[in-house]
């Protein structure tokens, strides 16, 4: 599509989530790149002077951890990610909080995990902490917790954080800063390619060749994790802005740059969101036909009379998958029960369960508020 005469849905945006890349931070040998740092917070504070709200998704926690750790790039060994991410961390936080300094604003670190936001406890509390970060006035800075969290980094890109941190604060507006100035139908680099302007849907991106690494090799992702994060965002009703960081002003004021993904789907519940695109499954409950036209058909809840089998090692409130005769997921749901429970509950009613078990076996096995279709 051609780009429109102008971005409305980008002027108006009150409450606005920015992700940064690491290559668009840091040096490369990995060191925190100061000027860049800076240059972005100038436009984060302009931002804020002009009544809008920020959320900093940024990455560059390992990156900045390379440098005085004496590495000379990103290492594959997980332990010695954890170890540059705990150095990097509170270096990089660090240099937010002194620039943001500079324009009387106050930086706050939010480091997330997955459960942080799909068990229903954690995500109450979550949100609630965004919105007071907010009505202080404080730019909250987001990464996923990558020196414990192990899955974080084996799944982690944040370009999806940032697109779910978008959806959990309500936010306007997504934009998603990097070393390319937008989306391209190729390589960039290879000439004849051209800038998509404007992104309405999937089929705007049929025959597009999305690289799969970053120019810098210092990040997680690359153009197709941007492209990912932006259907996630998009699917949920917010629009996304796919640029470079030098062009993140112009972004933001605005202005027609880079490549602009509009919304394809309205706002979904945000725990939902996170469980179908932030988890990883822990085990299978395999259903009958009738359990899965429950579920599917119906939104029900999982009973135990409908399940057949289990696979997989969880405990109650992990996520686990659940599939249809043939064994494809059809849905993904925080389980109610521990994996050495459900066999003795397979294809047994609620009512037997309660009066040979107890009262606490006529629960579901999966609640409906807790599932969400794949």
């Amino acid at each position: 599509m051609t780009r429109s005469e102008t971005r409305p849905e980008v002027a108006a945006a009150r409450r606005v989530v920015v992700k940064v890349g690491s290559s668009s931070l840091t040096t490369a040998h990995g060191g925190i790149d100061p000027g860049r740092l800076r240059a972005l917070v100038d436009v984060l504070a302009a931002a804020r002077a002009r009544g809008v709200e920020v959320v900093l998704v940024s990455s560059g926690a390992i990156a900045a951890g390379l440098a005085p750790l004496g590495m000379r790039r990103r290492p594959a060994g997980l332990a010695a990610q954890q170890a540059a991410a705990s150095v990097g961390q509170g270096l990089l936080v660090h240099r937010y909080t002194d620039e943001l300094a500079r324009h009387e604003l106050v930086a706050g670190q939010v480091l997330l995990t997955a459960d942080d936001v799909t068990r229903r406890s954690h995500y109450r509390n979550a949100h609630q902490t965004f919105a007071k970060l907010l009505e202080l006035g404080v730019l909250p800075i987001v990464n996923e917790n990558d020196t414990v969290a192990t899955t974080e980094i084996r799944f982690g890109d944040n370009d999806r954080l940032a697109a779910l941190v978008a959806h959990l604060v309500h936010a306007d507006l997504l934009v998603l800063l990097s070393d390319v100035d937008g989306l391209y139908d190729g390589n960039p680099a290879e000439p004849g390619t051209t800038l998509l302007e404007v992104v309405a849907g999937d089929a705007d991106l049929d025959g597009v060749r999305i690289g799969r690494t970053g120019a810098a090799g210092l990040g997680t992702g690359g153009m197709q994790t941007k492209v990912e994060a932006a259907r996630i965002a998009t699917g949920a009703g917010i629009p996304v802005v796919l640029t470079s960081a030098p062009l993140a002003g112009a972004a933001l004021a605005g202005e027609n740059v880079g490549t602009l993904f509009r919304p394809t789907g309205r706002r979904q519940p945000t725990r939902l969101l996170w469980l179908a695109h932030a988890t990883e499954a822990h085990g299978t409950l395999q259903l009958d036909a009738g359990a899965v036209r429950a579920v599917v058909d119906r939104r029900a809840s999982l009973l135990p009379a409908g399940i057949t089998g289990v696979t997989g090692t969880f405990v109650a409130g992990d996520p686990v998958d659940l599939t249809d005769p043939d064994g494809v997921a059809v849905a993904r749901g925080l389980v109610n029960f521990d994996a050495d429970e459900v066999p003795a509950l397979l294809g047994r009613s609620t009512h037997d369960l309660k009066r040979e078990l107890g009262a606490g076996y006529e629960r579901e096995v999966v609640h409906r508020d807790d599932l969400v279709l794949l």
